[in-house]
C-alpha cells in the first residue's frame, strides 16, 4: 500500500505558495496524520506507454518520464521522478532522437538500464510552447467560449466530453493510446514528526500576515504558505499543531519503554529561544525542549538516540528552576505566546511558541514533571550558614523544613509547610523565613545564607506546588491555583516573585 494512502487525511485546502524568489502560485495542501503534502497542478500521461511520454526530435520536445510503476526498480531507486527528461540511455545520447528511436533504444537496453535525466522542476518546456495558428482546441462542455488555461500554455490534450481537464489539438503528438490529464501532483512532502512551523519571519518577532511555513526535522522547508484569510491560517496551524502533538505523544510512549520509571519523558517540542544579546537581524533561534526525569533539556535538534541525550546544549534540574507564563505587559517584543525559565543560577531564558495551545501544553507538562520529581525525591538538603556556623536545611515533602548542625547533625528547629507564613530574600544569598510557632502563635524569623540562593527558592516553590497538587489534583492543569498557593506561602525580592 502506498505510504500516503495509509495516512488518514485530516484536512485539505487550496493555498498560495511562495518558494524562494518565485512568484506565488496555487497549491493544494493535504494534511494527514503524519505528513503534510504540498501539491501543484501538472499534466501527466494517464494511459499509453507506461514509462515515457510522447515527444522527441520530430516535435522539438524532450521525451519525458510520465509514469513510474509502483514497487518497481525505477521507483525503489528514488532517483527518477515524473517530469524528468531522458537525455541518455545506457550512455547513448537520445536528446536529438525521434520518439520511435528512443522507444527502440529502451526496448533493446536489456534488464539493466542506466538513464541520464534532467529534472524539470517547474513546467516542462513543451508546456510553454506557443500555440500554432491552426490549433483549434475543442472546448469543454462547460466552456464559456474562452480558451482553456492549458491550451493557453501551449499544452494540447486529448479531448474527452466528460472530462473538463482534457483537451485535444492536431498539433500535439498523435502517439497512439496516449491520454493526458491535468492533476494535482506532489511538489513537497513534509513528515510531521519533530517538524516545526512558524508564522514569524525567521529570527525575528515580525509575524507574516495569514502565512506560515513548516520545516521538517531534516531541514526541508515547505516554503511560505499563504492562506486566504486569518481564520483559515489559524485553522491550518491548529490542525498541524494537533497532528505534530499526537505524533510526539505516540513517539514518547515508544521511547519511554526503554527508560526506567525515574527517567520517563513528559514533554518534547520545538520553541524559539530569544538570544541574550540579540543581533539586529536575528533575535530568535529554534530550540528543542524536553522534560525527562529530573531534568529540562535544551537541544539544538531533537534527540533520536540514547547518546543524543548526553549531548544537550544545557540541562537544568526541574525542581530547581522556575517557569513563568508571560502576560502581555511582560512581553519583550511582538511575539505573543512566551514564557521564561529562570535557572538555578538566576539566568533568565526567554522562549516563544506559536499558539495558545502550545503554551498551555508546555505549562501542564512542566507542572507535571515538577510534581513527579518532587514526589520521587521526597526531600532535598542544601548547605547554609547560620551565624557563621555551617548548617543544613532539608526540605522534606512529608514533614516540612528541618534545620540541623552540619557537624553534629543535631536539629535546631523544624516547621511544617503550613507554618511558613512568608519569606524574603536579598537577591544574593540570604533568605529570611517567617514561621508561626504552633504553641504561642507568634511569628519567628529564621535567616539563613546560601551559596545557591535561586536553586533553594525554586526548590521551595516546587515542593509547595507539589504539596498543593496532592490536595487538589486539578492543580496540575490550573496555573491560577499554583500562583495563589505560592504567593500565600512565600514572597521574594528576586526576579521571580512568588
Amino acid at each position: 500500500m502506498d505510504f500516503r494512502t495509509a495516512c488518514e487525511e485530516t484536512k485539505t485546502g487550496i493555498c498560495l505558495l511562495q518558494d524562494g524568489n518565485q512568484e506565488p502560485f496555487k497549491v493544494r495542501l493535504h494534511l494527514a496524520k503524519d505528513i503534510l503534502m504540498i501539491q501543484e497542478q501538472d499534466v501527466i500521461c494517464v494511459s499509453g506507454e507506461p514509462f515515457y511520454s510522447g515527444g522527441g526530435a520530430e516535435h522539438n520536445i524532450p521525451v519525458v518520464i510520465s509514469k513510474i510503476s509502483k514497487e518497481q526498480r525505477a521507483e525503489l531507486s528514488g532517483l527518477l521522478f515524473i517530469g524528468d527528461a531522458i537525455l541518455q540511455i545506457n550512455g547513448i545520447n537520445v536528446r536529438k532522437c525521434r520518439h520511435e528511436e528512443v522507444v527502440q533504444v529502451l526496448r533493446n537496453a536489456g534488464e539493466e538500464v542506466t538513464l541520464t535525466v534532467s529534472f524539470l522542476k517547474r513546467a516542462p518546456a513543451f508546456l510553454k510552447l506557443p500555440l500554432n495558428e491552426d490549433c483549434a482546441c475543442a472546448p469543454s462542455d462547460q466552456s464559456s467560449g474562452t480558451s482553456s488555461p492549458l491550451c493557453d500554455s501551449g499544452l494540447h490534450l486529448n479531448y474527452h466530453p466528460n472530462n473538463t481537464d482534457t483537451l485535444s489539438c492536431s498539433s500535439w503528438p498523435t502517439s497512439p493510446g496516449l491520454r493526458w490529464e491535468k492533476r494535482w501532483c506532489d511538489l513537497r512532502l513534509i513528515p510531521l514528526l519533530h517538524s516545526r512551523f512558524s508564522q514569524y519571519v525567521p529570527g525575528t518577532d515580525l509575524s507574516r500576515q495569514n502565512a506560515f511555513q513548516v520545516i521538517a526535522v531534516d531541514g526541508v522547508c515547505s516554503g511560505i504558505i499563504q492562506c486566504l484569510s486569518a481564520e483559515d491560517c489559524i485553522d491550518w496551524l491548529q490542525a498541524i499543531a494537533t497532528n505534530i502533538s499526537n505524533l510526539t505523544k505516540h513517539n514518547i510512549k515508544k521511547i519511554n519503554r526503554n527508560f526506567p520509571v525515574n527517567q520517563q519523558i513528559v514533554y518534547m517540542g520545538w520553541c524559539e529561544a530569544r538570544e541574550q544579546d540579540p543581533l539586529q537581524d536575528r533575535a530568535y533561534s529554534p530550540t528543542f525542549l524536553a522534560l525527562r526525569g529530573s531534568c529540562l533539556y535544551k537541544f539544538l535538534a531533537p534527540p533520536v538516540t540514547t547518546w543524543d541525550w548526553t549531548r544537550a546544549e544545557k540541562t537544568f534540574s526541574v525542581y530547581e528552576i522556575m517557569c513563568k507564563i508571560l502576560k502581555d505587559s511582560d512581553l519583550l517584543d511582538r511575539r505573543k505566546h512566551c514564557f521564561t525559565v529562570q535557572s538555578e543560577s538566576g539566568e533568565d531564558l526567554y522562549f516563544s511558541v506559536e499558539l495558545d495551545s502550545d503554551l498551555a501544553q508546555w505549562e501542564r507538562a512542566f507542572q507535571t514533571a515538577t510534581f513527579l520529581e518532587v514526589e520521587r525525591i521526597q526531600c532535598k538538603t542544601y548547605a547554609c550558614v547560620l551565624e557563621s556556623h555551617l548548617m543544613g536545611l532539608t526540605i522534606d515533602f512529608s514533614t516540612g523544613f528541618i534545620c540541623f548542625d552540619a557537624a553534629t547533625k543535631a536539629i535546631l528547629w523544624r516547621y511544617k509547610f503550613s507554618q511558613l507564613k512568608g519569606s524574603s530574600d536579598d537577591g544574593k544569598s540570604k533568605i529570611k523565613f517567617l514561621f508561626q510557632n504552633p504553641d504561642t502563635k507568634q511569628i519567628e524569623a529564621k535567616e539563613l545564607e546560601f551559596s545557591n540562593l535561586f536553586a533553594v527558592l525554586h526548590c521551595i516553590h516546587s515542593f509547595f506546588a507539589a504539596k498543593v497538587a496532592c490536595l487538589d489534583p486539578l492543580y496540575l492543569g490550573n496555573q491560577t491555583a499554583a500562583s495563589t498557593a505560592a504567593s500565600s506561602s512565600t514572597t521574594s525580592r528576586a526576579k521571580y516573585t512568588t
